[in-house]
């Protein structure tokens, strides 16, 4: 006999339905992958525990891709379903949409910052570590852009202060040379026109009389051995001694 059909209803048992879980939810991931080869598909699954463990599958880990496309999609089919009315937006069924994919995308932030990552396998890491690198690549592109912006942009400044200051140190040099050019015909000038002139000689000085006082004189105590004092030469008098000779 064959194997009898399941009937579909809650597993009492805690342990049986956990196991049941895994082995369907193993399944159906299986499922979701082979019709994304085989069909070249795009799959997205979506699958919470009861514990709110969340388990999802998407083709080429492309999950925000296919959600944003189901949501235009969505919104395209309402807007044909009523063409000629102003629908309200529903919004007891928009939020729990956009709760969802708040939540998403929140925990994207995480997983990019290296946070919540233990729900993770192998193949969403990877996923993940690309999302990363292929940022990492923007980011460096675009900041060797800015930088070479503004080296080109140093590089302009510099030489437009170097014109300048080649300009100004030529004024410079010209400024001195035509002032050099100016003071030298002055000079000339000056020379021209002046008269020569003698510088008058000073007076010479008055020559003072000078008084001679001589003839032989003994000095006591040199009669007894008989020498004798030669007189001197001729002296030069000063004026106040000329004078109390005179008197």
């Amino acid at each position: 006999m064959g194997r009898g059909r399941v009937q579909l209803k809650r597993i009492e048992n805690k342990v049986s339905r956990q196991v049941t879980f895994s082995k369907r939810r193993s399944g159906l991931l299986k499922k979701a992958h082979e019709i994304s080869v085989l069909c070249d598909a795009d799959v997205a699954l979506i699958v919470f525990s009861t514990n709110g463990k969340l388990f999802e599958y998407s083709t080429d880990s492309s999950m925000e891709r296919i959600l944003e496309k189901y949501d235009r999609y969505s919104y395209v089919e309402r807007q044909l379903g009523a063409p000629d009315t102003e629908s309200q937006p529903n919004w007891s069924l928009e939020h729990p949409k956009l709760s969802a994919r708040v939540e998403v995308l929140q925990r994207n932030i995480r997983h990019y910052v290296g946070e919540d990552l233990d729900p993770l396998n192998l193949r969403e890491l990877q996923h993940v570590e690309q999302q990363i690198d292929t940022a990492l690549r923007r980011i460096r592109t675009r900041k060797n852009q800015l930088m070479h912006e503004s080296i080109s942009e140093l590089q302009k400044k510099q030489k437009t202060l170097q014109e300048q200051t080649n300009i100004l140190a030529k004024k410079v040099k010209e400024n001195e040379k035509t002032l050099t050019e100016h003071f030298q015909r002055e000079q000339e000038s000056l020379g021209q026109n002046s008269p020569t002139f003698m510088l008058p000689q000073p007076p010479r000085p008055p020559q003072l009389p000078s008084l001679t006082i001589g003839g032989p004189f003994q000095v006591r105590g040199a009669e007894e051995d008989g020498a004798q004092i030669q007189p001197t030469s001729s002296t030069l008098m000063l004026p106040w001694m000329l004078h109390q000779v005179n008197q």
